[in-house]
């Protein structure tokens, strides 16, 4: 899957400690863009119909087996055609020696050979995920992210609304600041979206009259976290007269970010209103929701019986 975004191939054998048995053209500045991992199956009998050279190619235990029992000739021959190919890197898993036909081709054409004590399916299991981390859609939005009660909360507002104020009561109460400011958000997968701060501002806070403050050091390591799952969106908004503002609860409002859409709820802000405690309360109600529990709809059922009961006894009482 082609990324918009790319991640440097030495940077890859540095996170998965990989030893480096040749390195090939370009192999200081190559760019991964590609997040799929192919293993080489089809292509040592030849099959390289929709074959994607782009992709970084991890050679496991199945085809190491295939190759020992081919001969000399065979080998040189299956690696002359898969070399060919500008391949980001071949990756040996299980810390197997690789064929010297295997080297002899890569010599040729001039590839990056990389090597692994991993096994092959633990492997290809974490480097998927690293390349989905690495090269998944982004963005960054002003807010904070707090986690609260394990539900990664995404506060919006307007600037000078309150944001940061209630994030440091809310760390106050225990719970843990992933950014403040600005948010990196990315999207993992189909439906799941994880938010970070930037590197140069992570764990730093800014409040009007105070200044810039260091929450790890000031509150300790507890109350911060590196990244979280992003479960609700709070928007923070002066209050308005006149304004409807959801009483029940019944509404089901969303907020799409990177065509992911998360729950979100609006809370009107007013001098007295503990916005902590209310953001506290939302993102509990919002894990009863997501755990099957709705309790605003509990409470209209209760009412719609109530009320059929009292319909049916009134009946019963004109007959």
């Amino acid at each position: 899957m082609e990324s918009l975004y790319s991640v440097k191939l030495t940077r890859l054998v540095e996170d998965f400690h990989l030893e480096v048995l040749r390195k090939g053209k370009g192999y200081e500045k190559y760019l991964v863009r590609t997040q799929d991992v192919n293993r080489p199956g089809l292509q040592l009998i030849g099959f390289f119909d929709y074959f994607d050279p782009l992709r970084l190619q991890v050679l496991g235990k199945v085809e190491h087996t295939f190759l020992e029992g081919a001969s000399s000739e065979e080998r040189r021959r299956v690696f002359e055609q898969f070399m060919s190919y500008d391949i980001p890197a071949l990756i040996i898993t299980r810390e197997m020696e690789p064929f010297p036909e295997c080297m002899e081709m890569a010599e040729k054409y001039d590839r990056t050979i990389l090597r692994s004590p991993e096994t092959t399916s633990a492997f290809m299991g974490a480097l998927i995920t690293g390349l989905r981390n690495y090269l998944c859609p982004r963005i960054t939005r002003h807010g904070v992210l707090v986690e609260i009660y394990g539900e990664g909360v995404l506060i919006f507002g307007e600037s000078g609304v309150g944001k940061s104020e209630t994030a440091i009561e809310l760390i106050k109460r225990g719970h843990r600041l992933i950014a403040d400011d600005a948010v990196e958000i990315k999207r993992m997968g189909s439906f799941q979206l994880m938010g970070s701060a930037p590197e140069l501002i992570r764990h730093y806070m800014e409040l009007r009259g105070i200044g810039v403050i260091d929450v790890r050091r000031l509150f300790g390591v507890a109350a911060v976290k590196d990244e979280a799952n992003i479960d609700l969106v709070v928007n923070l908004e002066p209050w308005r007269d006149g304004a409807v503002y959801d009483r029940l609860g019944l509404e089901e409002l969303v907020t799409t970010i990177l065509d992911v859409e998360v729950p979100s709820v609006t809370i009107p802000v007013k001098p007295g209103r503990n916005l902590a405690v209310i953001i506290e309360v939302a993102a509990m109600n919002n894990r009863h929701k997501r755990m099957g529990y709705n309790a605003a709809q509990a409470f209209t059922d209760q009412i719609n019986r109530h009320f059929d009961q009292a319909m049916a006894e009134q009946s019963g009482e004109d007959q």
